[in-house]
């Protein structure tokens, strides 16, 4: 299938191109997400942090996931049940939210630094794991910043990710492009809103901020749709090191007068463009495992890296680490959680995905 065509044949004939390449940068932005969280703690001012935009990464996710849904969607969901994606997505994403919260759990309670329960008896405790794995927003830690969850920060984006879907499959898939895009010009005046008026888009992860999130993947996830509607795909030979080198830019770029208006145009027009050229770029054979190990650990990095920055923050505060000291601890704590994200990812996330989908899947819900 040439990329970016819908063939007119039955589903099961149908072999769809694989996007090795987004996979590969999906990747990346993940690793610039854990360093950024490191950095963050390293540098309160994020003028002075070689990784101060990392948090845009969050807004490539979700352009990325409006075009890698309506690629694998829109041609199925006439004769697909909405009840049978709201479960295929449950099974895709569900398993890593609940490790990412046990696993944020258990480093809370082994904090060497601060005691568990310093300030919140068990029930509360509980009522906040409880609360992580359902995705339910509980804004109650103070020391926390407030996070929507406390014990595993990342998790608010997967929050918003299921309301995308869940509007997705109820209503975006049946609308014409004409509509979408109305929609999407709405929502792009939203984000210019939020971006003007808070002075960046980093919102969306603390109870303060929480509309904020939702402004953001209302404009990144129906501009990703977009991109694979109006097959906006641009051949080019860029390669993932030219595409690896273009998404850092945005990642890493430093801090302007007018910032809010730079990383209002990274969200708006870069990142779109960028999954365009991502889709439309020849990928070197010899590259090709890189960029699936990338897009297999991507999403379990994502999901698992944070309990690990609360415990860096408390001995980052506690001990006041000199440069080469901290130069170490950050590297090893990156390629130790990548290694981490791969174990989740090999015996945790693929066999439960399987155990899932062949149990609950194929025998509960028909197309």
């Amino acid at each position: 299938m040439e990329t970016g065509t819908m063939v007119a044949k039955p589903e099961a004939m149908q072999a769809k191109k694989h996007y090795e390449i987004l996979d590969g940068l999906r990747g990346v932005a993940a690793v610039m997400v854990v360093i950024f969280h490191f950095m963050e703690v390293v540098f309160t001012d994020p003028s002075t942090n070689f990784a101060g935009h990392g948090f845009l990464a969050v807004d490539f996710f979700f352009c990325l996931s409006g075009f890698v849904i309506a690629y694998a969607y829109d041609n199925r969901m006439a004769t697909m049940s909405t009840g049978r994606f709201f479960l295929q997505r449950l099974i895709r994403l569900h398993p890593l939210v609940v490790l990412g919260a046990v696993m944020a759990l258990v480093l809370y309670l082994v904090d060497p630094i601060v005691p568990p329960f310093a300030a919140y008896g068990v029930g509360s405790v509980v009522l906040i794991f409880l609360t992580s794995i359902l995705l339910i927003p509980y804004p109650v830690m103070e020391e926390r910043y407030f996070n929507l969850f406390s014990l595993n920060a990342p998790s608010w984006s997967l929050f918003w990710e299921y309301v995308a879907n869940i509007v997705y499959a109820l209503v975006l898939w049946r609308l014409p492009r004409r509509i979408m895009v109305v929609l999407t010009l709405l929502a792009a005046g939203g984000i210019s809103y939020v971006a003007y008026t808070a002075g960046n888009v980093v919102g969306g992860w603390s109870g303060g901020t929480f509309w904020h999130g939702f402004a953001r993947v209302a404009y990144s996830f129906p501009a990703g749709i977009l991109v694979y509607r109006y097959r906006m795909i641009i051949p080019n030979k860029l390669g993932f090191p030219g595409l690896t080198v273009l998404l850092l830019a945005a990642l890493m770029m430093p801090y302007f007068q007018y910032n809010w208006l730079v990383e209002l145009g990274i969200v708006l027009l870069y990142f779109p463009l960028l999954i365009a050229l991502g889709a439309g770029a020849t990928l070197a054979p010899a590259l090709k495992p890189l960029c699936n190990f990338s897009g297999h650990i991507s999403y379990p990095l994502y999901m698992t890296h944070y309990g690990a920055i609360w415990i860096f923050a408390n001995y980052f505060n506690t001990y006041k680490p000199g440069t080469t000291e901290l130069t170490m601890v950050i590297v090893s704590g990156v390629l130790i959680l990548i290694a981490v994200a791969y174990m989740a990812m090999r015996w945790f996330d693929v066999p439960v995905r399987q155990y899932l989908s062949k149990k609950i899947l194929k025998k509960v819900i028909k197309y």
